[in-house]
């Protein structure tokens, strides 16, 4: 059954030791399954360790994409959006995406676009306690360098017929908003870039570029890229640079998750209502499935949600159909985290607590 929602599910590529670079964070060179792999509990409630059904399995390889993307595709997951870094002059953790989803030989059931999650990159992801305020890569970028980026996922990815476009326009998400301005050198320069970005997406023939910010609840922002300069709010810098729409990553940008996750519905909620009211361009709403981030190191990291269960999971999908039908004349996304956040504890794939429960939730809201 083809559903009339488009339900984005976000894809954390690094489960695979086919990218090099990746050895210096997980060195048994499975990625970072390997810090799922050795998870332990932290306390005697905890619900770690977590086992994927399908195994450790490496989603660089097209066959094993194929049955990934046959799973999402049953259950009513039908866009994948790829996480889409750039450190150190050259792409980082594509091989998720080049040889894994494009190879595979039923991605046309699928569509997909790009998140740059265009953070710096630290320490976080090595649980043998390297210092996680110790930058190894700038996520940040100057003019050059963004035209070299932007120019790549035009030619690679954009003309891909399941490129996930709205109004023929294809989609690009932006992470993190700061490092773009900080990056680009300001407010006027990074506006500068963009409307490159978008003449060079109309040169190839598209009506134009849509331009989505993964919004952060509503937070100051530098306006010059430099130390001391004019601050402005996430609403006034999504009108300045022109963003066509925006979504949420996470629960845990909006609102202090280490709650029952029916607590944190209530302020998801908010917010939503907020969102819609006080912005000019359309909001997509954003479900989490939790968030736990234990995985990732030796000691114990407060701030994990509670009680989200796939039957309370539902009942956030459930508030996203409803907002999404209260808009008919948006496109009907909502994006979820996530597909595979394994070490955040915010994932879609089955594992050895809930089975497929949180897939069979998004097939009895979308498709049933």
């Amino acid at each position: 059954m083809k559903s009339k929602y488009d339900i984005a599910a976000y894809v954390w590529p690094a489960y695979t030791g086919n990218e090099p670079r990746t050895r210096m964070f997980w060195p048994e060179g499975m990625g970072e399954w390997q810090s799922v792999k050795n998870a332990v509990k932290k306390f005697p409630e905890h619900n770690w360790p977590r086992r994927p059904l399908w195994g450790y399995v490496n989603e660089a390889d097209p066959s094993v994409m194929e049955m990934e993307i046959s799973a999402a595709a049953e259950h009513g997951v039908n866009v994948f959006i790829y996480d889409w870094y750039w450190y150190d002059r050259r792409p980082f953790l594509e091989q998720c995406l080049n040889d894994g989803f494009l190879k595979a030989k039923n991605n046309e059931e699928m569509q997909f676009y790009l998140m740059w999650a265009n953070h710096d990159a630290n320490g976080l992801w090595d649980i043998r306690g390297t210092d996680i305020d110790n930058v190894i890569w700038q996520g940040a970028v100057d003019r050059g360098e963004f035209e070299i980026v932007a120019s790549r996922v035009i030619e690679r990815y954009f003309q891909k017929s399941n490129y996930y476009k709205i109004n023929g326009c294809p989609v690009f998400m932006i992470y993190d908003v700061n490092n773009l301005i900080n990056g680009l050198g300001g407010i006027p320069e990074t506006r500068q870039a963009l409307a490159w970005f978008r003449e060079r997406v109309r040169e190839l023939g598209f009506p134009g570029l849509h331009l989505q910010l993964a919004a952060w609840g509503e937070q100051s922002h530098n306006l010059s890229g430099v130390d001391g300069g004019q601050r402005l709010s996430t609403k006034e810098v999504v009108d300045i640079l022109g963003f066509d729409s925006i979504t949420n990553y996470q629960f845990v940008h909006l609102t202090d998750v280490d709650r029952d996750y029916a607590e944190i519905l209530k302020d998801v909620g908010r917010e939503w209502a907020r969102i819609d009211e006080a912005y000019s361009v359309p909001y997509f709403p954003h479900v989490s499935v939790g968030w736990d981030n234990n995985p990732r190191f030796l000691g114990f990291r407060p701030g994990i949600v509670k009680n989200n269960t796939p039957e309370n999971v539902e009942i956030a999908l459930r508030m996203a159909k409803q907002f999404a039908d209260a808009h008919p004349a948006r496109p009907r996304l909502i994006t979820v985290n996530s597909w595979n956040e394994w070490t955040e504890t915010s994932y879609l794939q089955p594992d050895d607590l809930f089975g497929y429960g949180y897939l069979e939730a998004i097939k009895r809201v979308f498709l049933l």
